[in-house]
């Protein structure tokens, strides 16, 4: 006989607290208690509570390896929802557990909680009742989040396409619902006030541009905005702009892009030749072939227009990367021209922005939304079937999963329904975007999510100035180190990898429901080993977080002077030289209400909603043992580490490179 002290933690949520009546079963290894409503004088449960109650038992319990909370009515209070952060048990013998949760508990159920050590299923085989407790928590979860494929070829994703219908556990709260809206709201009126969202005329002039990012400007804006016509700048973006993972080293001329040494020797600098350059590694490329017979988008009544565009690159002496050819189309030949910077001034131009359109399309459908929102919601999902709360995997991973099922059904709405804001702003249509994304899945490889493989692949591990291969390479490596340390606490050997039969369901599913089983991708379905689990688990928590930073955060920078990534375009691809204009361009380029439509989406793309974890942040304690603990307090060192270099480097520089600051970079796919 004894007394069980029992604590149990309020989150400081709006709304967090309950009227319900909350009981209490303690669960031990050797007897289990009977059920004990938790009343204390006055209303219990109320937000930021920490309150303690008493369970009286008549038997020694053993160890406490369970803890059962039962929500239930009370009274004539409707059912409502309760924010539980933890359960701390005090046996009669000091003995201290503590029980995570951290959920919302919504309607009238029983909950069973874990002590907070991780435990791998491995673990629990010596006692059935905790694999039964951890096979019946994710069966519930397997009936909750249920896949459906959205369209044929692309990867599979939550079976729900309502978000007012997704529990509170993967919703946005109400908080960071109501400032994503109000935001919204007051962007959108701005832009209608001002007359740009009902106006299909072209822009006038292109100073008049200017106009529609008045409210909303930042030195990266207005350095765009001063600097985007110039050749140098062109080529900095594709290091160090909104897509810098495009570019590679070109060991041969294409040859469907006929670049002849003679085109452009007078851009290469005396005495060297494009052999040389080649020879040397100083040329570069970006292609745009996936774009190739897409089917182009009808905008306010007209047909807009997709290019699939090569561009050579050349690396001066002086560190500067400049384009000297661009040839619009994959196909060669007199409609075809290959354009060069001795070119007319607005043929250049022009040739340019094509260019610029591709690497907005891509970026933005490919690079973005495929390869970080909707792979990234097949890891959220396979993680929540696959790894019950006790798992450590789960406890490391549960960070990155916040709100991306929320983010992902709401840009489903906004990207990829017929109707969709996206069909009124962008070249590709819901139907061309479905295309692209079908398209470009099955090129996705398993390097080119790792960064460190994707520089190597690429060739572009010595080209300067490239702040973000610099800096992904450093945040990659913390990573890395984080996730050895914890993987390697909690599994011994190569053997306990293999086993894990919760971790290689998950894997399996991934690579079923993700990559469509595609064995060409190189990702894996089988994970045989602690080297491969680490490369794995560094990959995906660089994906939601590093990588997605380096996508989204910039979008408003780089594209609020529009001529600089145009959404669409207006008029088809040159098939000569000589017959841009000013006038030609401005009828090309998006008109005015293309213009603020797509600038007010992605600077709501780009609007931090609040409530917010970065990289590093943990601010629910999953792990109770001391070592995991550690780990994280080392993470946290080693990020403070590298946001210090950042910022120190970005003090030098023209143009700062800001995006993989891990003080920037959330830990989730969350906006």
């Amino acid at each position: 006989m004894g007394t069980y002290k029992i604590r149990v933690a309020t989150g400081n949520y709006l709304l967090a607290g309950t009227f319900s009546s909350i009981a209490v079963t303690l669960v031990g290894s050797q007897e289990e208690s009977e059920k004990k409503p938790l009343d204390n004088f006055g209303k219990d449960f109320t937000r930021g509570a920490v309150q303690d109650f008493k369970l009286k038992c008549q038997r020694w319990l053993g160890d406490v390896i369970l803890v059962r909370l039962h929500k239930e009515p009370y009274s004539f209070y409707p059912s409502d929802s309760w924010y539980c952060s933890y359960v701390e048990v005090t046996s009669p013998h000091g003995q201290r557990y503590r029980f995570p949760c951290y959920q919302w508990v919504e309607g009238y159920r029983t909950l069973e909680l874990r002590e907070g050590k991780g435990q791998t299923v491995v673990d629990d085989t010596e006692c059935p009742m905790l694999l039964q407790q951890r096979a019946e928590e994710l069966k519930s979860r397997q009936e909750r989040y249920r896949w459906k494929e959205y369209a044929p070829g692309l990867p599979h994703c939550l079976a729900e396409e309502n978000i007012m219908n997704l529990e509170s556990n993967d919703a946005y709260p109400f908080s960071k619902r109501a400032s994503y809206l109000q935001r919204s709201a007051n962007g959108q009126l701005k832009l209608r006030l001002k007359g740009f969202m009902t106006c299909n005329n072209s822009w006038a002039k292109l100073e008049d541009i200017n106009k529609v990012i008045s409210f909303q400007k930042t030195p990266i804006t207005e350095y765009v905005q001063e600097h985007w016509k110039e050749d140098a700048f062109f080529g900095y973006q594709f290091l160090n702009g909104l897509h810098p993972l495009l570019i590679r080293k070109c060991i041969q001329i294409p040859e469907n892009f006929p670049v002849t040494p003679d085109m452009v020797a007078p851009f290469l600098g005396e005495g060297t030749t494009l052999l040389h350059e080649l020879e040397l590694g100083n040329i570069f490329i970006v292609d745009y072939e996936i774009l190739d017979g897409l089917p182009a988008n009808t905008i306010n009544g007209y047909l807009q227009y997709i290019a699939a565009p090569l561009c050579l690159l050349h690396l001066q002496p002086s560190g500067e990367l400049v384009p000297i050819a661009i040839q619009l189309t994959q196909s060669p030949g007199p409609a075809s021209p290959i354009f060069l910077p001795s070119d007319s001034e607005w043929d250049w131009l022009l040739a340019k922005t094509w260019v610029r359109n591709s690497d907005f399309l891509t970026q933005m459908l490919v690079s973005h939304l495929l390869s970080c929102h909707l792979l990234n919601e097949a890891f959220v999902l396979a993680t929540l079937r696959h790894f019950p709360t006790c798992h450590p995997l789960f406890k490391l991973l549960l960070p990155h999963t916040h709100y991306t099922l929320y983010i992902n059904t709401l840009g489903r709405n906004l990207l990829l329904k017929p109707g969709a804001a996206a069909s009124k702003a962008f070249s590709l249509g819901v139907v061309g975007i479905t295309e692209l994304l079908a398209k470009a899945l099955p090129c996705l490889t398993y390097s080119s999510l790792c960064c460190p493989d994707d520089i190597r692949e690429r060739g572009v591990e010595a080209i300067p100035n490239y702040h973000y291969r610099d800096d992904c390479l450093k945040v990659w490596s913390a990573i890395e180190s984080f996730v050895s340390g914890i993987v390697n606490h909690h599994y011994p050997s190569d053997a306990h990898v293999q086993a894990d039969s919760e971790l290689q369901a998950w894997a399996a599913e991934i690579f079923q429901q993700g990559f469509l089983g595609n064995e060409a991708s190189g990702i894996p379905a089988f994970l045989p080993c602690i080297s491969e689990l680490i490369k794995y688990l560094t990959m995906w928590i660089y994906s939601c977080s590093a990588r997605h930073a380096s996508l989204n955060k910039g979008q408003y920078d780089f594209s609020s002077w529009m001529p600089n990534l145009p959404p669409s375009m207006r008029n088809p691809p040159a098939q000569s030289k000589g017959a841009a204009s000013l006038e030609s361009y401005l009828d090309t380029i998006p008109e005015v209400s293309t213009t603020a439509l797509a600038l007010y989406l992605l600077w709501l793309n780009t609007s931090e909603p609040g409530d917010t974890d970065f990289l590093g942040t943990y601010r629910n304690e999953h792990f109770t043992e001391e070592k995991p603990k550690q780990l994280f307090s080392d993470f946290q060192e080693q990020l403070a580490e590298i946001s210090q270099e950042i910022q120190e480097r970005n003090k030098s520089l023209a143009l700062p490179y800001p995006y993989l600051d891990p003080k920037q970079i959330s830990n989730s796919t969350s906006f």
